[in-house]
């Protein structure tokens, strides 16, 4: 049997203003839950995964979760910052530029503010790499449902992801990878993905908010469960 990585290609750190996880949690996390390789996508900011890869280098995919004008880009093998609210073109532009390997976070989720429609999504079809058919943090299935149908009529890879905010959260989804060393194979690895399916439950939302709320009361990520 091939050997297969456990891969969650979707999570957070304290780099993002909707998380207190720190980077040892992490670490911790993966090692306990089989996770072999982990994308650290913070929200408009590669400068945490860079810093955590230092500490990880085995196991750390520098990633992004990038705002643009119209939805939310996922990226892998990031080399620097990509800026939020560029259009898409411009996003995976820059993408392109430092050889990034490109998927969409989340699309349809009818709850999310960074998630995609169809018209949106069908402009920028031809110029990613992958879509994200299979989020944790989606709290209704069909909207996953609806990312993984769009995926397969455009011959687009799917990536999977826990999207977490919290310990709960990491490696609840997960794409299965044969072994990769870099983004060309990375990608290979994508086209022949299998995966780990597992929704987290609603209050995890919750998480990000009491986030946001305590580091605007500079309260510290150690007194509350999430960090």
């Amino acid at each position: 049997m091939t050997e297969r990585w456990h891969v969650d290609l979707h999570s957070h750190t304290l780099w993002s203003k909707d998380c207190l996880t720190e980077f040892e949690t992490i670490i911790r996390l993966c090692k306990q839950r089989g996770i072999d390789r982990i994308a650290i996508t913070d929200h408009n900011t590669a400068e945490g995964a860079l810093k955590l890869q230092k500490l990880a280098p085995e196991l750390v995919i520098v990633g992004e979760e990038i705002m643009t004008t119209e939805g939310e880009i996922l990226a892998y093998f990031v080399q620097e910052s990509v800026p939020a609210k560029l259009t898409p073109d411009e996003t995976i532009r820059r993408l392109r530029d430092q050889g990034a390997v490109i998927s969409v976070s989340h699309p349809f989720d009818r709850l999310r503010k960074g998630a995609w429609g169809e018209e949106a999504l069908l402009r920028i079809a031809d110029k990613v790499d992958a879509i994200e058919i299979y989020n944790a943090r989606c709290l209704y299935a069909e909207d996953n449902e609806k990312a993984l149908a769009f995926a397969q009529k455009h011959d687009l890879p799917g990536t999977a992801g826990s999207d977490a905010h919290s310990r709960p959260e990491y490696g609840q989804a997960l794409t299965r990878l044969q072994p990769f060393e870099n983004a060309a194979e990375f990608l290979v690895a994508v086209r022949n993905a299998e995966y780990v399916k597992r929704l987290s439950p609603f209050y995890v939302h919750g998480f990000s908010t009491a986030a946001k709320w305590s580091k605007k009361l500079g309260l510290k990520p150690r007194l509350w469960i999430g960090g």
